[in-house]
Parts: structure tokens; sequence; C-alpha cells
């Protein structure tokens, strides 16, 4: 079942020119901007959850190394995998708080400025 809106319901994107906004200055500056975060670390999880499998396929004695009592380094090594998950997460988070939403945010208001200008002047549609 899809979603159609409403007959006669307002559209808030109505009259923004999405295509001319994702060419804008500031708009490529927030994808610089998130690629440069998300691609080095996407990269680097990726390098440290294939060299785990990996270990595990070629080096199995390593992973059967205690550690703490009965605890092997396999089983540190696959707790720490989720413990990068949540360390990235984390690290994101706060990230897009800094970097990403302010950016974000500006976009977005100076879009609905825009509409919001061209809605009040006489002779335009909405």
């Amino acid at each position: 079942m899809s979603h159609q809106p409403h007959v006669g319901a307002a559209d808030p994107a109505a009259g923004v020119d999405f295509p001319t906004a994702q060419r804008s200055p500031e708009f490529q500056e927030l994808r610089r901007t998130h690629r440069s975060f998300v691609f080095p670390l996407a990269v680097a999880f990726l390098v440290w959850y294939l060299l785990y499998v990996v270990l595990a396929m070629y080096a199995p004695d390593l992973f059967t190394i205690r550690v703490i009592g009965n605890v092997n380094l396999g089983v540190l090594l696959g707790l720490l995998q989720f413990v990068t998950t949540f360390a990235i997460t984390g690290a994101y988070v706060s990230f897009a708080n800094r970097k990403l939403d302010p950016k974000a945010t500006a976009i977005r208001e100076d879009l609905e400025s825009r509409q919001a200008g061209a809605a009040g002047r006489p002779g335009q549609e909405n």
C-alpha cells in the first residue's frame, strides 16, 4: 500500500528546486564533510573485520591463546568487534552533531526562506 498525499494537502517541499540545491557549494561542502568522515572510518572497520575473519580462518591457534582465565584471544577479538561498532556509532553521532547538523540546518533554513519568499510574491503559483 503506497502512501499518497491527501488532495489539497500542503507539500512543504513543493516549489523547491532540489537539483539546484544539490549543486550549491554549501550542499557540496556538506557532502564532502560527510564523506571525509564516513568513508575512511568504514574502510578501517571493514579492514578490522576482515582481519578478524582471516585470522580466524588462517591462524586459528592464535585465537586459542588464553588471556584471562578461560577467556581466550578469539573471544576478546570478537567482543572488540562489538565495542568497535558502538565506538564508531558514538563517534559518528558526535561528528554529525558538531559538523553535519549545523550545515544541514543552514541549507534547510535557506531553502525554507527562499520558498517562503517565493510564496509571498504575487503572481506566483505554489
